[in-house]
């Protein structure tokens, strides 16, 4: 349901499904454009947890709630997200290869394709998918 981080500048409570928060103060934070889900409550100081402590367990209560009730963020399919043309070609020019993609999971698919579209050369993003293509193959994602 949330799990508490430490950071350098940082620490911060995460909410698994935070965007399913109302968010009355402001104060979530989605950490990056390509997370659908979770969002976080940054502090820098222990008088801003101190001082949002009511707010904190209100947003904590809800998550709770929210959870009993089984309630789940609407994930966008992985066909929304931005493939590289480079990889988009590769897909065409190799069946084996389009048919392994798209018989990972929805979160590698994404990884993938994070990774690829990174890159603002072309040719980096060739090397990049070259260098992954025997790990697709092999049903294996990104990180595994």
């Amino acid at each position: 349901m949330l799990i508490i981080h430490g950071f350098k500048e940082y620490c911060a409570i995460l909410f698994i499904n935070g965007a399913l928060l109302k968010d009355p103060g402001g104060i979530l934070i989605q950490q990056t454009e390509y997370v659908q889900a979770a969002r976080q409550i940054r502090f820098t100081s222990l008088d801003q947890i101190i001082e949002r402590e009511p707010m904190i367990r209100a947003y904590i209560q809800e998550a709770i709630a929210n959870e009993r009730a089984g309630l789940q963020v609407n994930l966008k399919p992985t066909v929304e997200f931005k493939m590289p043309d480079e990889f988009r070609i590769r897909l065409d020019e190799s069946p084996d290869l389009k048919i392994a993609f798209e018989s990972l999971t929805p979160g590698r698919q994404r990884a993938y394709l994070f990774f690829f579209s990174a890159p603002k050369k072309s040719q980096t993003r060739e090397a990049r998918i070259e260098k992954c293509v025997p790990q697709i193959l092999s049903g294996k994602g990104l990180n595994d």
